[in-house]
This record gives C-alpha cells, sequence and structure tokens, in this order.
C-alpha cells in the first residue's frame, strides 16, 4: 500500500460529521496517483450516497457531456481523481435541494489529499463550494462572476457551474458558457490526458 492508498482508506473510514449525516457516513471519492486532472464537486446526492460511484446521476450524464467524455475515460481513477468537497450526503434542505457539503471534509482532508496527487495538471472546480474552498477570495461575488472569469484561474484552476437540473434555467440565461467555457473546457481536459 502507498501513502495515497492509506489516505483513500482513512477519507473512506472517516466519521468526523457522523452525528450530521441523516443516512449515515459514506465518503465518495476516486484517485490514484498518476491522475492529472482532478474534478472537484460539491457532495454525493441520495443515489451517489447508494451507489458509491461518484457523478453517478442525471448531473454526472450533464458534466460528462461537457467535457465530450464517455464514462469509461471518467471513472478511470489512473486519469481522473474526484474529490468533492463534502464527501457524504448531507441530507436535505428546506428549499428541496441537499444541504451544502458540511465543512469539516474540505478543510481536513483536500490538503493531504492534493500533496498526495502530485500529478494533478488541471482541476474543474464545479460549483460554488468547490470554488469557495479553493479559490476563497480570489472568486468573485458570484458564481456567474466567478465561472466568467474563468480565464483567470488558469492554468491551475478552470470553474464550471454545477451541472444539476437547477443549472437548466442559468444555462438558458448564460448561454456564453456553452458557446465559450464548454469547448475551451473540452480542449484543456483533452490536453492534460492526453
Amino acid at each position: 500500500m502507498n501513502d495515497l492508498d492509506t489516505l483513500l482508506g482513512d477519507v473512506r473510514a472517516c466519521r468526523v460529521c457522523a452525528a450530521h449525516l441523516p443516512l449515515g457516513p459514506r465518503p465518495v471519492l476516486r484517485a490514484a496517483a498518476g491522475a492529472r486532472l482532478m474534478i472537484v464537486g460539491q457532495a454525493p446526492g441520495t443515489k451517489v450516497h447508494e451507489s458509491g460511484i461518484p457523478w453517478d446521476d442525471p448531473s454526472g450524464d450533464r458534466l460528462r457531456a461537457w467535457l465530450d467524455m464517455d464514462r469509461d475515460t471518467f471513472y478511470d481513477a489512473r486519469r481522473i481523481a474526484i474529490i468533492p468537497t463534502g464527501f457524504c450526503y448531507p441530507g436535505r434542505a428546506e428549499n428541496g435541494g441537499d444541504n451544502p457539503p458540511r465543512p469539516e471534509c474540505a478543510p481536513l482532508w483536500h490538503p493531504p489529499l492534493r500533496a498526495a496527487l502530485p500529478k494533478i495538471a488541471l482541476t474543474l472546480l464545479v460549483g460554488t463550494y468547490a470554488q469557495a474552498f479553493y479559490l476563497g477570495g480570489r472568486r468573485k461575488r458570484t458564481m456567474t462572476e466567478t465561472v466568467k472569469a474563468w480565464r483567470a484561474y488558469l492554468p491551475e484552476f478552470l470553474p464550471t457551474p454545477h451541472p444539476s437540473w437547477r443549472t437548466t434555467g442559468w444555462l438558458k440565461k448564460n448561454p456564453w458558457f456553452e458557446a465559450d467555457v464548454v469547448p475551451e473546457l473540452r480542449q484543456r481536459v483533452r490536453g492534460v490526458l492526453g
């Protein structure tokens, strides 16, 4: 076992916020030492909690469409690390969506995971929570402004909206994302993965 395998085992065994998780802990992530692309999203939904496979839902279908990527490539941990901001399903919010990712996860686990993934050349920051954690004060006032400023975060980061069904209206109001950002996203991901 290498250091990353040990670390992944530690993350999967994490119970730090178990008391706050309505379905109990089930950390969902994938990574291997040779990964060149890292995808940081929010937190698993109920379907992902059940399957244990990240982005195994309609949001994942849309994200893979943005990337123009098949499931086999997307789930090849040797090439792509999938590490959410919160590793477990956080429960349902009053507005009908999911609660935010638990605040304990990212500060506890992301720094050692990033250190154990030295070949990452590009990190996709999918949604507000990933952007807040990784960009901090560099992010703009809103998610839309942050995604519009995507060039400012390259070559390390590329921010995107979250690809959930709630984004459908946002995409209609912001056609520049699919016209300008998605082609660049695809090109950069292809370049990183080879």
